[in-house]
């Protein structure tokens, strides 16, 4: 059965998408747009103090946009 992603809040995304090797390209507001730059993948995250992404929201930035899968996700 696959794993699935812990729900987390944008500050602790941020973390975990750094530590996977994205850099932080610019901010507006409570938006971080991120890159990695080895396969080029770009992904934003937006920031709310304590507020846990919704999971469908964290999908598709984890998933879709990162290209991680959740088991790596949630190593991070």
């Amino acid at each position: 059965m696959p794993e699935r992603l812990v729900p987390v809040n944008g500050r602790e995304a941020l973390r975990k998408l750094k530590k996977a090797g994205f850099v932080v390209v610019r901010t507006k507001g409570s938006a971080h747009y991120l890159k990695h730059p080895r396969t080029e993948r770009f992904t934003s995250v937006h920031v709310h103090g304590k507020r846990i992404i919704p999971i469908g929201t964290l999908r598709a930035i984890v998933i879709e946009q990162a290209g991680l899968t959740a088991e790596e996700f949630n190593r991070l």
